[in-house]
């Protein structure tokens, strides 16, 4: 794994060095894809079948073992062609590649009979590559990682992400500015594979995201749980690669996520946002 995922990571830092504009088409209203993006997953599922030809293969830009994939399909279908399943994502962070931000990597999780036994997640601009097997904990570049110690959500530092498109449609905002006010932040960098490779390697406290899929998760999930953090949905039950819904931690900070979780989501509690109109009378005062 850690052979692809650095295979991969060459082939798309060609790309992201040549500094040119880069084919890119629309999948969505504004989710983008580039010509990185399919053949880097060429790379990796080619990869895959000549190492492993039985297993499944579930990719972000519709590689799919056996039968098409579909949005729905990636997590529902009921007979997968193989006990071993993989999420590839040949470039978690298409717009900051496609813009030149350096906040990128390649994604891979492998499931065995629905669970998640190994992952890679690969950042080639930093030459960080986060691995984890089930019961051996977490590595960076090979060496041994663990989540924060930091055991109060005012003390913490958060990450989280935003959609690509019908943002006006995801309450995620409600969230951030919730939680900015108390912790001590929020980050939002773009990639939420590396956001969870943060909550990993202690850089980060606790990472939320709405509506995620399973390539954007299976590697990092693993890592979080390795490295000895909490992985839940946002009610503090029990994570499902289909659930859509991600809360990591360090695990000591988990109870008061989700309590703040219940709160926002029952409009209690809730700071009011800043009135620009209000500001702009006191601007230069």
């Amino acid at each position: 794994m850690t052979e692809l995922a650095r295979a991969g990571g060459a082939l798309l830092m060609r790309y992201f060095r040549q500094r040119v504009k880069v084919k890119v088409e629309y999948k969505g209203e504004a989710d983008l894809v580039s010509v990185a993006d399919r053949e880097c997953e060429e790379l990796l599922t080619r990869g895959i079948r000549q190492r492993w030809p039985e297993h499944e293969i579930v990719a972000e830009e519709g590689t799919r073992a056996s039968r098409p994939l579909s949005a729905s399909s990636a997590s529902s279908a009921s007979s997968p062609a193989s006990d071993y399943r993989w999420y590839v994502d040949p470039l978690d962070g298409t717009t900051n590649f496609l813009h030149g931000f350096p906040v990128f990597c390649i994604s891979l999780g492998l499931e065995y009979k629905g669970k998640l036994i190994a992952g890679v997640i690969y950042d080639p601009t930093r030459d960080e590559l986060f691995s984890a097997e089930k019961g051996s904990g977490a590595f960076l570049n090979s060496q041994p990682i663990h989540v924060s110690s930091i055991g109060k959500l005012v003390e913490s530092l958060l990450a989280t992400g935003f959609p690509s498109h019908k943002r006006h449609k995801n309450p995620n905002i409600h969230f951030y500015h919730q939680l900015t006010l108390r912790s001590h932040g929020v980050r939002r960098a773009g990639s939420a594979a590396l956001d969870l490779t943060c909550v990993a390697s202690g850089r980060v406290d606790g990472f939320w995201e709405f509506n995620l899929n399973p390539w954007d998760t299976s590697a990092g999930v693993l890592l979080v749980e390795e490295a000895g953090g909490k992985i839940t949905d946002f009610s503090g039950g029990a994570f499902k690669i289909e659930s859509r819904e991600v809360l990591a931690s360090n695990g000591l900070i988990h109870a008061e996520l989700v309590k703040n979780f219940q709160e926002i989501f029952a409009g209690r509690g809730l700071e009011a946002l800043a009135s620009p109109v209000e500001y702009a009378k006191t601007r230069g005062r």
